[in-house]
């Protein structure tokens, strides 16, 4: 593990382009992956392009606790190409099956932007956390606004400007 970053210090695994290339072969854009970080079931983690055929698997703070390592500690990573699809959170999709508009706004969405809400949705710790964010995210469609756009005015609620 290693920690750099252009812009933050991100904690990470380098991947060398020749293993990179067993993992997903001539592919140079960003994937998702699963496997084990040492004896630690992961799946939908990203690789991220470095350039020259290297990657980099950014480790969160949640991955690194669980993983109870620290920077420069050896790992044991397997990797391989995670092509299972990402379910849209169900109480989202129940919530706005309610109002056509909000639903249609919704399915109007690139399918990575509707990823943004349900998993901000599935990130909540409690689950009057999560009610209150379906409930962010139904007025949101409704209002016809991005997730940044949502988020912005949840802020603005909160700060009372």
């Amino acid at each position: 593990m290693r920690e750099k970053g252009e812009k933050s210090a991100w904690t990470y695994i380098e991947i060398a382009p020749e293993i990179a290339q067993k993992i997903n072969p001539g592919v140079k854009t960003s994937y998702r992956v699963k496997g084990s970080l040492d004896t630690l079931e992961v799946s939908g983690l990203s690789l991220l392009p470095m350039g020259g055929g290297s990657f980099i698997l950014p480790l969160n703070a949640d991955l690194r606790k669980n993983l109870r390592k620290t920077t420069g500690e050896l790992l044991i990573v397997k990797l391989t190409v995670d092509a299972s699809l990402y379910m849209l959170n169900a109480e989202l999709l129940e919530a706005l099956e309610s109002e056509s508009k909000a639903l249609i706004h919704f399915n109007s969405l690139s399918k990575s932007h509707q990823n943004y809400f349900s998993k901000w949705i599935e990130s909540a710790k409690t689950t009057e956390t999560r009610y209150s964010r379906i409930e962010s995210c139904f007025i949101a469609m409704i209002k016809k606004q991005s997730f940044a756009e949502m988020l912005r005015e949840r802020k603005k609620d909160k700060d009372g400007f």
